[in-house]
């Protein structure tokens, strides 16, 4: 357990004194821009793994989603994988990221919005579609007798309040430039 937590620390703290840290306020609008895809999916599995990199460090643990949905710009059915920082393989191995969402967000069969952005190394020289925003790029959906319903995060979020999936879909679609369509 004191190996996690010095090493979360240590993930926490490299994420602060980085150049590239930093914390994004994001609109609808600027989040669309800089990823490549939202998707309406659902969670159909989860996987941690452990990369040793000789440069970026030993224990780097990152979490891969497996999305099954559509695609929010295009309308198209896609099967993504989608990853973010941190996760635990067991008990004893993987690394807190006080950025990453949370176990219960990111349960099997949760269905979620998820805006994502390839990668050509997110560590460890893993090439993956992350995540983006890490907690900030996941959004749980609800059913209610008015139809899915993508809960906001509050301000600074790029989805700040509850919003129905079917507007969403329009927005995104109408931000996203005619190119990416």
């Amino acid at each position: 357990m004191k190996r996690t937590l010095l090493l979360g620390l240590a993930v926490s703290a490299f994420a602060v004194f980085s150049s590239d840290a930093q914390i994004e306020r994001l609109t609808l609008s600027s989040m669309v821009e800089k990823t490549d895809d939202a998707l309406m999916a659902e969670i159909v599995d989860r996987e941690v793994i452990r990369i040793d990199h000789p440069v970026d460090g030993p224990e780097l643990y990152f979490t891969h989603l497996t999305l099954e949905g559509t695609s929010l710009r295009t309308e198209e059915p896609a099967r993504i994988v989608v990853t973010f920082a941190g996760g635990f393989i067991d008990d004893e191995n993987g690394a807190w990221n006080s950025e990453a969402p949370s176990a219960a967000d990111t349960a099997i069969g949760n269905r979620i919005v998820a805006f994502y952005k390839h990668l050509d190394n997110m560590g460890g020289d893993l090439e993956a579609n992350a995540l983006y925003a890490s907690h900030g790029g996941l959004y749980r959906t609800v059913d209610t007798p008015k139809g899915v319903v993508v809960l906001g995060r509050g301000a600074g979020y790029a989805i700040d309040s509850n919003v129905r999936a079917d507007e969403l879909g329009a927005s995104i679609k109408t931000l996203a430039k005619p190119e990416e369509l």
